[in-house]
């Protein structure tokens, strides 16, 4: 189904106007622009030289022994040369076992050298470009991937919602209080192998349905670790108090924290639109949800964990939502989905709004928290003038983009010069990389995610080798 049928900013403007997307705004004068996402953000004692950042975007393309490989420093070299002053590095295991997939990178005594090499890569790379990395802010995204871990999954509780989509059964065991103790070490000897490769920020990734996330939704689940906030906050409390004791001021800390989890979707055979499974009500699982309408968001625990996050040493926050191992259209609005998903159950317009209404209301809450919004990228070649907008009202320190830096890796470049983005380059959100992400059958296990129309001479025999791989 075809969303986006817009052909100027005008155009645009009108439609989200006319679907009632209110919190959906446009810079339309290019200087302004340019004056916006020119601005500097102040990150605790630190200063990032302009407003646009680079989402976590994992490559799913190191070695088997967690290295990153060739792909994965072309992507790193391409975004460095971009003009971005936040790099947000993708999400990086902390154990072999919290994995999501058998190519996802991997620090560990073993890998370090990897990562240094990589880090000075970056520095350099950048400089030579823009002169300066006093002004570049990279942070490390540490990780373990939960119920999406393989080969084995590690669920912080059950939702029987979210265990229906992903198969797990109902008496599957749940990580133990004490394994969650050992595992909060793993995140800081992560965290001290990063500070050694040259890495001076870090994030905790709470999003997206992985295993941090998951806690932060386990009203149900018992001991230490579940059923009040300050129990399901408990890890993160815990993780940060380690960091700060370990490396004092010298390590930025961040977290891209999802603030709404709604509910698992299916596709509807009769219509291949997305439809939620059915929920109870009150819902007594999940996070940033209403429990009387999982559909909407509710941010009171959201807004007082931060509160904590804050006082627990955090001090650039990137916001993001749902996950897309159940609901993608929440985290991504998008034109198609992947192979075999369901369409859009909403005009993406909404998708959109969601993200800026959310990440807005909690910058206007949090004035002195930098906050990195999310959901631009269906808005193709104008996503550059709603970040302005949310700039210049101070509804957002950082536009983000992901998806469409694999198609666009120096956009920044061309806000700088021009104020304005090509056409001919923007991420169109057809799902190609979700679909590569998607695709196990090869020889490792993983094929590399990317973006084939756009990258074509890369990416594209990797296209075609996994659709024929999966026809055979």
């Amino acid at each position: 189904m075809r969303h986006f049928i817009y052909r100027s900013l005008a155009e645009l403007e009108a439609g989200a106007r006319a679907l009632g997307t209110q919190h959906v705004r446009f810079e339309h004068d290019p200087a302004k622009v340019q004056q916006a996402l020119l601005r500097k953000v102040q990150v605790g004692d630190r200063t990032a030289g302009n407003s646009m950042a680079i989402h976590p975007m994992e490559g799913c393309d190191g070695t088997l022994a967690g290295h990153p490989d060739e792909l994965t420093w072309r992507r790193y070299e391409r975004f460095a040369r971009g003009g971005c002053k936040l790099i947000w590095f993708e999400a990086t295991a902390v154990h072999e076992g919290g994995r999501a997939n058998p190519r996802q990178i991997w620090l560990n005594e073993n890998t370090y050298d990897s990562f240094a090499r990589l880090y000075e890569m970056m520095i350099r790379s950048h400089t030579e470009v823009w002169g300066t990395t006093d002004d570049l802010l990279i942070p490390m995204q540490l990780t373990s991937s939960g119920r999406y871990s393989v080969p084995t999954r590690t669920i912080a509780y059950h939702n029987p919602l979210i265990d229906q989509k992903n198969g797990v059964p109902a008496d599957y065991p749940v990580i133990t209080d004490d394994e969650l103790e050992r595992l909060e070490d793993s995140y800081v000897e992560t965290a001290a192998l990063a500070q050694r490769a040259g890495f001076t920020a870090l994030d905790l990734k709470a999003t997206h349905g992985y295993l941090l996330a998951e806690l932060l939704g386990a009203k149900t689940r018992e001991g230490r670790y579940g059923g009040s906030l300050e129990n399901r906050t408990r890890f993160l409390k815990n993780v940060l108090g380690k960091m700060r004791a370990r490396f004092g001021d010298k390590m930025l800390l961040c977290m891209r924290l999802g603030c709404f989890d709604s509910v698992p979707f299916v596709r509807d055979e009769a219509t291949g639109l997305g439809r939620p499974l059915p929920f109870p009500t009150p819902y007594p699982w999940g996070w940033g949800v209403n429990p009387n309408n999982p559909l909407e968001e509710d941010l009171t625990e959201v807004k007082q964990a931060i509160t904590w996050f804050q006082e627990w040493g955090i001090q650039l926050l990137n916001v993001s939502l749902g996950s897309p191992y159940y609901n993608p259209h929440i985290g991504r609005p998008f034109e198609k989905p992947d192979d075999g998903n369901y369409e859009q159950p909403e005009h993406p317009f909404h998708g959109v709004d969601r993200h800026f209404r959310i990440a807005g209301e909690l910058q206007r809450t949090f004035p002195k928290l930098p906050i990195v919004g999310t959901g631009y990228s269906w808005l193709q070649k104008y996503a550059i003038n709603a970040g302005a907008a949310n700039v210049e009202d101070d509804n957002i320190a950082f536009l983000g983009l992901g998806r469409g830096v694999l198609s666009y890796p120096d956009f920044a470049k061309d806000v700088i010069e021009k104020g304005e983005l090509d056409e001919i380059r923007v991420c169109k959100t057809l799902t190609y990389c979700t679909f590569l992400m998607r695709q196990k059958s090869n020889e490792l296990g993983q094929y590399p995610a990317g973006c084939p129309p756009f990258d074509k001479l890369v990416y594209g025999p990797i296209m075609k080798e996994a659709r024929h791989a999966k026809k055979s």
